[in-house]
């Protein structure tokens, strides 16, 4: 073998080591196919997911009863809820309440959620506003439920999205943020109910009120969107030094029926609870 054979019989021999190594290389940093390795999740780090189970839980069921609708008042079972009063958008006074929503109980699933909202609270602003309490509750007891209800409330995915990735941080419980973290407040769905605040461990007055007045921004065309923007505030002074609490309610164009557009000021961060909370019925 002359000099410039041994040359390339020992580049060839060097280029097959290079490249069985960088196959090697490459294959350690694929994931197993067979046992993959988790992607490590914010909200729920533990692989396989989120084994959390709310305490509340048991109240989701979705029995249907019929709906019984007498002029303000809807009766779904044993549940009762009424609307009294109107948003008044030529008021100056935006820190008494005009208009009230109550309610016995939480819905107890998507099912009566859904009966309510279309025979009784999806007609008005206030009833819509009203709805969010409630959805964010059936939430924290069931999230594939209270997707449900969001996706049903509101008026696009994008807002869902938003309320569902707090509702998730501030509901449930991770390696980030453990139970007795204070970042965790389950009772924030409370926090805007008439008579809960922090110092009675958001325990509301009942039946359940939700109490609201007309906001400043009043009442908003919004072409590009394709309806017309109701700026209301809940009341809840038990829960937030500012106790107006902004929803933005959506009608579209040609409509009888509210949707919630935008509400962040009923799951920002309330004040901390002072004892333990009973949740609600």
């Amino acid at each position: 073998m002359n000099k410039k054979q041994f040359i390339s019989k020992w580049a060839r021999t060097f280029m097959i080591v290079l490249l069985g190594a960088g196959l090697a290389a490459f294959t350690s940093c694929e994931k197993d196919p067979v046992n993959p390795t988790p992607d490590p999740d914010p909200v729920n780090p533990t692989p396989g997911g989120n084994t959390h189970v709310d305490p509340w839980a048991d109240l989701v069921n979705e029995t249907p009863h019929d709906a019984q609708l007498d002029g303000n008042t809807l009766t779904y079972g044993n549940h009762v809820y009424t609307v009294n009063g109107e948003l008044d958008y030529n008021s100056t006074i935006f820190n008494e309440p005009t208009t009230y929503v109550t309610f016995t109980n939480v819905p107890s699933g998507y099912t009566e959620f859904k009966a309510v909202y279309e025979n009784l609270l999806g007609f008005t602003p206030q009833g819509a506003a009203a709805m969010v309490p409630m959805a964010m509750e059936i939430y924290g007891r069931d999230e594939n439920t209270g997707k449900q209800c969001f996706d049903l409330l509101c008026n696009s995915s994008a807002t869902v999205s938003e309320i569902i990735r707090e509702l998730k941080r501030k509901f449930i419980p991770s390696s980030q943020s453990p139970e007795n973290d204070p970042y965790i407040q389950r009772y924030l769905p409370a926090a805007v109910l008439e008579g809960a605040a922090n110092t009675n461990a958001y325990a509301p007055n009942e039946p359940y009120t939700v109490e609201m007045c007309a906001n400043p921004n009043g009442i908003q065309d919004a072409p590009l969107t394709g309806g017309t923007v109701y700026y209301t505030y809940i009341l809840a002074p038990g829960g937030w030094d500012t106790f107006q609490r902004t929803v933005q309610v959506f009608q579209p164009y040609n409509s009888n029926i509210y949707q919630v557009f935008s509400c962040p000021a009923t799951y920002v961060q309330c004040k901390n609870i002072q004892g333990t909370w009973q949740g609600l019925k």
